[in-house]
């Protein structure tokens, strides 16, 4: 498995080898030990699959407050989708930014989210499946959400016409209403 640093150092991309004949493919989308060898140290609890049926459907920004936060190893089983984290842990030298991958199943490609980020993804083909491995149950209590389109973090989604929302995510805040949790831990 390759894995690639991003423009926030810990949001990595990663690649799985396939290996494919006229049957297919096969590829190892999990291994802990290649994780832990680049430095990501994440105690995944819990799988979730969602399907999102329209193409410009986006779901976040999402995340889990402390004593239930959730890293997460994100990628796409059908369709294609663009994944974007955000760093929200106050003190950070990249508070506030954001990057994003193309996760598709022709690619294979995963996104991996530490805790103290949004999440979030936009469709870009119908029937889309997105799976992910998360680090902490689901905690409805710890359950919470910021405006995708929040000016001061400027993600460009690619939207090609009006986003399928939630109600959820039609109310989420924005980040600077947001009573936020996290804080950084690394070296300034």
């Amino acid at each position: 498995m390759q894995i690639e640093a991003t423009a926030i150092a810990d949001v990595k991309l990663l690649i799985p080898r396939r290996f494919g004949d006229d049957r297919g493919f096969f590829a190892e989308t999990y291994s802990r030990r290649a994780l832990a060898e680049a430095g990501i140290d994440a105690d995944f609890v819990q799988d979730n699959h969602s399907v999102s049926r329209e193409v410009s459907t986006v779901r976040g920004l999402h995340f889990q407050s402390p004593p239930h936060v959730q890293a997460k190893l994100v990628r796409c089983g059908a369709g294609r989708l663009f994944d974007v984290a955000v760093d929200i842990r106050k003190g950070s030298p990249t508070y506030g930014q954001w990057v994003g991958a193309e996760l598709s199943a022709e690619n294979g490609h995963q996104l991996f989210i530490p805790g103290g980020f949004l999440h979030g993804f936009v469709t870009r083909d119908p029937d889309t499946e997105i799976v992910y491995k998360c680090s902490g149950y689901y905690a409805p209590e710890c359950d919470g959400a910021v405006r995708f389109d929040d000016p001061a973090i400027g993600i460009d989604w690619g939207l090609t016409g009006a986003p399928h929302l939630s109600p959820k995510d039609q109310a989420a805040p924005l980040l600077a209403d947001l009573s936020n949790p996290f804080v950084y831990e690394g070296q300034p």
